[in-house]
């Protein structure tokens, strides 16, 4: 058994967790390696910006569509499956996307790839609920979302690499990898949940997708899904005019870009594998989401007010590291509330991470079109907002408990 921070780990734990992990780095950092070449590969097809901005709202829709449905076939139908069908999912759309010329087929890829992320991930963060007690949960989920910051900073820097040896090989070889990942599953992963019975599925058969999502309004962890749904807006809007803003702004070059994302991918996987669990355990989830909200928002404000790349540098250092402690506490709070239904929670998380994903960047370049300091403006008015909703759910929270 292993200590960390009062809190007591199995081997056979740490060894789920690890397999987890992998399946998570090779999944996020499978996609990422076709980022590098994405510019100058819809470049080869005739396409520019729009293309670019439908692989990701594509890609985002798929994810929202699909999360709910795969949140109750997680719990219908066990994690392990849903775990190998998001990574097969995965690993057939970078086949097409590498056996393809058509734009039409590309997004096709990107819609099938959405799939399987809204099987995946959803799956993975209620297999961490499985095998670890509310006080592991926060642990367990960090290090599952530091595997997955990990591939979003490791995986473009292997695509620039193997774009040396071919446009289209860094796509060969993210399916290759997607596919090893399946095999992989196939073999090592175990069931972390009783399946349930035949009755009690065929009474959530019942029930339609648009009455669970009406229904995840009433949950007792609806505020954090809306926390979820403005973090992933704001992070993903702010990231996709980062590039703009930089070369606008202070005329940075395109290594001066890279190395600032590089750094917060880092900063992400440390304070990821280090930080949260130490935190959570000493202040308790809702107070770190509070800090870290208002760390996030007055970040949003001071890069108005960066008059340098290296102030705006540091500045957006601490963005990503508020929003990289707020997406594990966040999983950690609401896998908490969620009590038996883990699936669906996780499914309900990932399809308000979309929303998120879909309306940022669009609304971000709009924004940006009108005047370049709109996107980090909106940021700070929605983070600013949403700190007193959280703080308002807080005390509601501690007056319902002091009143049983």
């Amino acid at each position: 058994m292993e200590r960390r921070d009062g809190v007591l780990m199995s081997v056979d734990q740490r060894k789920k967790i690890i397999i987890l992990m992998i399946n998570m780095f090779i999944a996020i950092g499978s996609f990422g390696i076709i980022i590098p070449i994405l510019p100058a590969y819809l470049e080869s097809i005739n396409q520019g910006g729009t293309a670019a901005g439908l692989f990701i709202a594509i890609f985002a829709g798929a994810q929202f569509v699909f999360s709910p449905i795969a949140g109750k076939w997680t719990d219908q139908y066990g994690r392990r499956r849903m775990i190998i069908y998001g990574l097969t999912g995965l690993t057939i759309s970078m086949f097409i996307f590498y056996f393809s010329n058509s734009i039409w087929m590309l997004y096709g890829s990107r819609f099938v790839g959405g799939i399987g992320a809204a099987l995946l991930v959803p799956a993975i963060f209620a297999y961490v609920a499985d095998i670890t007690s509310f006080e592991q949960r926060a642990k367990g989920n960090s290090l599952v979302s530091a595997a997955m910051s990990l591939g979003i900073v490791v995986g473009p820097g292997i695509g620039g690499f193997l774009a040396d040896f071919g446009l289209k090989f860094p796509l060969l070889i993210s399916a290759l990898v997607s596919l090893v990942a399946v095999l992989f599953s196939i073999i090592v992963l175990k069931e972390s949940k009783v399946i349930q019975t035949a009755q009690t599925s065929e009474m959530q058969e019942a029930e339609t997708m648009v009455a669970k999502i009406a229904q995840s309004v009433k949950k007792p962890y609806f505020i954090p899904l809306i926390i979820t749904l403005v973090m992933s807006f704001g992070l993903i809007a702010y990231e996709s005019v980062i590039g703009l803003y930089l070369d606008n702004q202070f005329n940075s070059s395109a290594k001066d870009i890279a190395i600032m994302v590089t750094a917060t991918g880092v900063v992400s996987v440390i304070v990821q594998l280090f930080v949260v669990d130490r935190i959570v355990n000493r202040w308790g989830e809702v107070a770190v989401l509070n800090i870290f909200i208002a760390v996030a928002a007055v970040g949003f404000l001071f890069s108005l007010f960066a008059t340098s790349y290296a102030l705006f540098f540091g500045i957006s250092l601490i963005i990503f590291l508020s929003t990289s402690i707020l997406r594990p506490v966040l999983n950690t709070l609401i896998s908490k509330l969620a009590g038996n239904e883990q699936g669906f929670a996780m499914g309900m998380n990932n399809a308000y991470m979309s929303i998120g994903n879909v309306l940022g960047p669009t609304l971000a370049g709009l924004l940006y079109d009108v005047k370049i300091t709109y996107p980090f403006v909106l940021g700070f008015a929605l983070l600013a907002v949403t700190l007193f909703i959280t703080v308002s759910w807080q005390k509601r929270s501690l007056k319902a408990k002091a009143a049983l």
